[in-house]
């Protein structure tokens, strides 16, 4: 049965919201979402019931309780895998959304910021339990290996968004809710005032989502603007829109429980080659903007949409630094892994290998940088050999742009390493390609300054690592990175990476060899990304992700010197 008050949700995650706090505080490992998908954790019909949900959806209308829009738009989603989704979705106007969210929005400001966060807890603990249904979602709009696609689409997403529900909810209570000021006067008695402090949202948020990772990269700024008090206008990337439409829908079933307007979520899907984003972006009510894609869009949000305070996750370089290693075989595999992971779709994906043209010093003896660029072409070769064992890795490329790019990629400096095109055992309709390595030289600029987005890596010859720190500041400094990593036995290369990263503002991955890669980061435990690089304009963990999303308004009035404070 639903609760019968909005607090009856606080008051069941209270120990939920109260140790996420604290894990945002220790950094350690903590995840109350797990992250198999097994019959044992979720039950022995969960992954049947999931998929039998996910293809409930396929061919039909997507209902939405009370949403605004009258009419339906089929956005023409196409698996990575062949699939046809021929999802239909509620057609929204700008004004249509806006309005909707705008008329939500008091009675949920009114709420506190422990009702919303109760309230959200709530959402995320049922998104947890539909995980099957959305990591088929996303498997089949992203083309990510169904795992990945369970564990990153699901429990790491949800992980995401109870650590911003924490942020949100500690930075929110910060200040007390009342108090009694008290000056005392040479004569007479004293000055005394009574306040009230009132965290307030910005007003409408806009969330502009990717197509790669539509939950992982969405749910942060979602829930960090609900807890705040800020209604939401969901924007789906047109090829991965039934993954937030489960999540609209969950949230506003939950929202609609607790007695609040369902609209303070709304999903505002469209085709491709739609301009709604722009133009929402821009009207003057919406407050906050959260946008993950290309730079190109990114950069124009940041210039536009000056009303608002705007979150982008961009593009960039992401850079490994090649110094040295004790463990030559583990490097080459840890490195052969994070390009294969979802066939280097991923915004953390190492793109420019920066290595010593005479060579580096291995367990292995010395390796030159053309005898590195074979070795990891091998290597890529014996991860990827089975094609079982691909598929699982690569997925599918998620679009056609990404072959584009590969053979674009194909015609520059010296292919150590082809893309090759491999069969999937299941779906034969599925494009996967192995990563495509090239030789370059660090005179080789207008190739590796910008971002290859898919399965493409440069092995960049450079005069030794005292140039590769200087090539890495330069470009990092000029053109962002999410990630950057450094191999190398000594402590003063290591502490001379070290200050670079910071002086560009990348989080930095130090002689990773064994089962934890550069692309990966955890939720409660890891930083990713940064507003100190070109690449972001501001993450999850970066304060003012959440602070810019509401304010402390404050009411007073005059009061008696007997004491008391204002309720």
């Amino acid at each position: 049965m639903p609760p019968s008050t909005p607090s009856d949700f606080f008051t069941r995650h209270h120990e939920l919201l109260r140790r996420a706090a604290e894990a945002t505080m220790r950094r350690d490992f903590w995840s109350p979402f797990p992250e198999s998908p097994s019959t044992k954790v979720y039950g022995p019909q969960a992954p049947e019931a999931g998929e039998a949900a996910f293809r409930a959806h396929l061919g039909r209308s997507f209902v939405l309780a009370g949403h605004p829009g009258e009419t339906l738009v089929e956005v023409g989603e196409v698996s990575p895998y062949g699939l046809e989704l021929g999802v239909a979705y509620p057609d929204v106007t700008v004004e249509q959304a806006l309005a909707a969210a705008a008329a939500g929005a008091p009675a949920w400001r009114a709420a506190g910021p422990d009702i919303r966060a109760g309230v959200s807890a709530e959402i995320l603990v049922r998104l947890n339990a539909a995980s099957f249904e959305i990591g088929h979602a996303v498997h089949h709009t992203t083309g990510q290996p169904f795992v990945m696609a369970f564990q990153a689409g699901g429990p790491h997403a949800q992980d995401r968004g109870l650590e911003a529900v924490a942020h949100a909810w500690t930075e929110q209570k910060r200040h007390p809710v009342s108090a009694r000021w008290a000056k005392p006067q040479r004569k007479g008695g004293e000055v005394v005032l009574e306040s009230r402090f009132t965290p307030v949202g910005r007003g409408t948020a806009l969330l502009i989502a990717c197509n790669t990772f539509p939950t992982w990269n969405s749910y942060p700024g979602l829930f960090a603007s609900l807890v705040t008090g800020n209604p939401v206008v969901v924007k789906p990337h047109p090829r991965a829109v039934l993954p937030l439409a489960i999540t609209v829908r969950i949230a506003r079933e939950v929202l609609a429980e607790a007695g609040f307007d369902p609209n303070v979520v709304v999903l505002a899907a469209e085709a491709a080659g739609g301009r709604s984003a722009a133009e929402f972006a821009v009207d003057p009510r919406v407050r906050i903007v959260d946008f993950t894609g290309s730079t190109q869009f990114g950069n124009w949000l940041e210039a536009h949409a000056r009303q608002a305070s705007v979150y982008t996750e961009k593009a960039g370089l992401n850079t490994v630094v090649i110094d040295s290693t004790d463990d030559y075989q583990g490097l080459l595999r840890n490195l052969a892994f994070s390009l294969s992971l979802y066939s280097g779709q991923m915004c953390t994906t190492p793109q420019n290998l920066l290595v010593p043209r005479g060579g580096f010093l291995t367990d292995d003896g010395v390796k030159s940088a053309d005898q590195f660029a074979t070795d990891l072409g091998l290597a890529l070769d014996r991860l990827l050999g089975d094609p079982a064992r691909a598929a699982g890795t690569l997925g599918a490329l998620v679009g056609p742009d990404i072959a584009e790019r590969l053979e674009q990629a194909a015609g520059l400096g010296e292919t150590v390493h082809p893309s090759a095109e491999i069969a999937h055992p299941e779906y034969t309709d599925a494009v996967l390609h192995t990563p495509l390595v090239a030789r370059l030289d660090v005179a080789d600029r207008d190739a590796y300054t910008r971002e290859w987005f898919g399965p493409v890596s440069f092995v960049i010859g450079v005069d030794d690592t005292a140039h590769a720190l200087e090539v890495f500041r330069e470009t990092v400094g000029a053109h962002g990175a999410l990630t950057a990593a450094v191999h190398s036995t000594s402590q003063d290369v290591l502490a001379g990476m070290e200050r670079a990263a910071l002086d560009v503002g990348v989080q930095l991955s130090e002689n990773l060899t064994g089962a934890v890669f550069v692309n990966q980061t955890a939720a409660f435990a890891d930083f990713h990304g940064s507003a100190a690089n070109p690449a972001a304009s501001a993450t999850l963990t970066d304060p003012a992700f959440v602070t810019g999303r509401f304010d402390i308004l404050q009411s007073r009035r005059p009061g008696t010197s007997e004491g008391g404070s204002r309720d």
